[in-house]
C-alpha cells in the first residue's frame, strides 16, 4: 500500500461575489479532485489547534501526522533547510526582506526578489550586523537569522503578511523590553545598509521594488517534534519548494526530495514535482507533495492565479498520480487538502477547518460527494484533528 498527501497550501477561500458566491475551488476546473471525493472519503480537517497562529508551520507538522502544539517558533523549522544545525542556546528568526514605503510594510516579498539578489544582501547584513548574529540565505524572500540568546524565544512577532499596508511601527516585536530593542533597531538601522546596496539600485533601475529592510518573525529554538518512521512504521519523503517544509521533514525524519523549478510561486514546475514524486514512491511508502502556489496568489489577492493554481494541481499532478500510481501498487491510497484557508478577501491565513477527500483501492462504499461543496463535512468523517488524518489513511487502507 502506497500514501499520497498532497498539499494545495492555502487553497481553500470564501463564497466571492466575483465569483456569484462560489469559491476559487468551486470555480475551478477539477474533475480529478471531483473523482476522489466522489469515490473515497470526505470530510473537515482541524489542522490548527485552538490558542495556537494559524501558520503552514502549524498547520503542516498537523498534515504531517505530528501534534503541532510543541512547535516553537516558524524559524527554527526552515534553519535544517538551509543548512543550519541550531545549538542549544540559539534563536532562530524567520528574515523576510520585504519593501517599505512612507513607514509602511509595502510588499512582504520585497517584489519577490530573486535568491542571487537575497544572497548578496546577506552578504552585507553579516558584514554589517555580524557581531549580533548570523545571516544566512535561503529561497527568495524566505531567509534566516540566528541569535545566540533563549530569551528571544518569549518575544511576540508578527507575521509580515498579516500586516501589509500597515506601519512598521505599530507591529514591531514586544513586550517593550531589552531584547525586543535589541531586534526592533536591527530591522531599523537594515534600511541604512540595503537601500543604497547596488542590489537595489538595479532593481529600481529595472522598475522593481527595492528590499529596503527585514523584517525578523516566527522565532524559535530547535523543536523537538518526533519520528515519522518511528511513529508510523513507514518510510516518507516530502517533495516541496519551500524551506519550512523540508525543515519540518527533517527533523522528523522524512527524506527531502530536491526537485528542479520547484519555485514555490506560481512558475513552479508542476510536471516535475508529480514526476519525482512517483518515481520517489518506488522506495517510499509515504510522499508528501506540498504546492505553494494557491497561498500565494492569496496573499497577493491574485483570484485568477489561485484558479490557475488549483486547476494545474488537478490536471497535471492529481491526473498523473491516478494513472500511474496502479503501475507502482495495485493498492494505494490519496488524500487532497489545503493546509489552511488564504481567503482573496482578506489576504491571510485564518483557522477554519478544511474540507479533505481520501481516496483507496480498498473503498467499498464511497461517499459520492462534489469536492468542496457543502456535502464534505455529511460525509464519512465530520471533523477530524488535522494530525489524525494520516492514521485515518492507514485504517481505510486496511478496511
Amino acid at each position: 500500500m502506497k500514501y499520497v498527501i498532497v498539499i494545495a497550501d492555502g487553497m481553500a477561500d470564501e463564497p466571492l461575489d466575483e465569483l456569484n458566491g462560489k469559491t476559487p475551488v468551486v470555480e475551478a476546473n477539477t474533475p480529478n479532485m471531483d473523482f476522489i471525493a466522489k469515490n473515497g472519503y470526505t470530510g473537515l480537517a482541524k489542522n490548527v489547534p485552538d490558542g495556537m497562529t494559524p501558520g503552514s508551520d502549524v498547520a503542516n507538522t498537523s498534515i504531517m501526522g505530528f501534534d503541532p502544539s510543541m512547535l516553537k517558533g516558524r524559524g527554527p523549522l526552515e534553519a535544517p533547510s538551509v543548512g543550519v544545525s541550531l545549538g542549544d542556546n540559539d534563536v532562530a528568526f524567520r528574515l523576510n526582506f520585504i519593501n517599505v514605503e512612507d513607514g509602511k510594510i509595502n510588499d512582504f516579498t520585497a517584489d519577490h526578489i530573486s535568491t542571487e539578489e537575497a544572497e548578496e544582501l546577506i552578504k552585507a547584513l553579516n558584514e554589517n550586523f555580524g557581531d549580533i548574529g548570523k545571516f544566512y540565505p535561503g529561497v527568495s524572500y524566505r531567509n534566516l537569522f540566528v541569535i545566540e540568546d533563549l530569551s528571544m524565544e518569549e518575544l511576540k512577532s508578527t507575521p509580515p503578511h498579516d500586516v501589509v499596508g500597515q506601519p512598521v511601527e505599530d507591529n514591531n516585536l514586544k513586550p517593550n523590553n531589552e531584547k525586543s530593542q535589541l531586534i526592533n533597531k536591527l530591522m531599523e538601522d537594515s534600511v541604512k545598509v540595503l537601500e543604497n546596496h547596488p542590489v537595489n539600485k538595479k532593481r529600481v533601475s529595472e522598475g522593481k521594488l527595492p528590499a529596503n529592510m527585514i523584517w525578523l518573525w516566527g522565532q524559535g529554538a530547535k523543536p523537538v517534534i518526533g519520528n515519522f518512521p518511528e511513529k508510523y512504521g513507514m518510510s516518507g519523503a516530502t517533495i516541496t519548494g519551500v524551506d519550512l517544509l523540508k525543515g519540518i521533514s527533517t527533523y522528523i525524519d522524512l527524506d527531502v526530495i530536491e526537485v528542479p523549478g520547484a519555485t514555490a510561486y506560481f512558475d513552479t514546475n508542476y510536471q516535475n514535482k508529480v514526476d519525482y514524486a512517483l518515481e520517489s514512491l518506488k522506495t517510499h511508502d509515504v510522499q508528501f507533495i506540498h504546492i505553494e502556489a494557491p497561498d500565494e496568489a492569496g496573499h497577493e489577492g491574485n483570484l485568477p492565479e489561485k484558479i490557475r493554481a488549483i486547476e494545474n494541481i488537478d490536471s497535471i499532478i492529481l491526473e498523473k498520480l491516478l494513472k500511474e500510481l496502479p503501475n507502482i501498487d495495485s493498492e494505494y491510497t490519496i488524500a487532497v487538502l489545503p493546509d489552511h484557508p488564504t481567503p482573496i478577501d482578506i489576504k491571510t491565513h485564518t483557522m477554519t477547518p478544511i474540507p479533505f477527500a481520501i481516496y483507496s483501492t480498498n473503498i467499498k462504499e464511497p461517499d459520492d460527494t462534489e469536492f468542496y461543496s457543502e456535502d464534505m463535512s455529511k460525509g464519512k468523517y465530520d471533523t477530524i484533528i488535522g494530525h489524525t488524518l494520516l492514521s485515518e489513511m492507514i485504517k481505510i487502507s486496511k478496511e
